[in-house]
């Protein structure tokens, strides 16, 4: 067994494609790109089926696999397949009647790096988060509780 390691391809090229939002401006083209993709992604049909996708065993579905989750037609997984693909979400293959699909790990790492946060900020938005809730937590408590009177059960005359 060699203790050689092997480079994973594609990794350098997401991080060179998008800096994250927080510390630098998107440029015209990339944020065509990107919005494509999110977009894509905007229907929760799609949505599952690239979830679908990623988690299938093996890392590639069959579109034959990927219909019986959803309400809706064959047609329209297939129709919500190609705007996946053509938002280069997926990779696609035909073998013989059936066609397969997989995740393109470049577009999940275009992405995430994308909405990446910098170092330190979700430490910070955590604790905002806690002290918003325990803050919410005690205004409720410290409101009075007043019973309800049910209507016509008031004074009595």
């Amino acid at each position: 067994m060699s203790n050689l390691e092997l480079p994973v391809l594609g990794q350098d090229d997401a991080v060179a494609c998008c800096s994250p939002i927080v510390r630098e401006p998107l440029g015209e083209e990339a944020a065509a790109d990107l919005a494509k993709m999110f977009k894509a992604l905007s229907d929760p049909v799609r949505l599952r089926l690239l979830s679908l996708i990623a988690s299938h065993e093996g890392g590639e579905a069959c579109v034959c696999d990927l219909t019986g989750p959803f309400d809706v037609s064959q047609p329209t997984i297939s129709h919500h397949l190609k705007v996946l693909r053509e938002a280069g979400l997926v990779g696609s293959e035909r073998r013989g009647t059936w066609v397969y699909y997989w995740v393109l790990p470049a577009a999940l790492a275009r992405l995430s790096s994308l909405l990446e946060a910098p170092a330190g900020t979700l430490a910070s938005v955590a604790s905002v988060a806690s002290v918003a809730s325990v803050a919410s937590v005690a205004s409720v408590a410290s409101v009075p509780v007043v019973p309800s009177v049910p209507a016509g059960a008031g004074a009595s005359r």
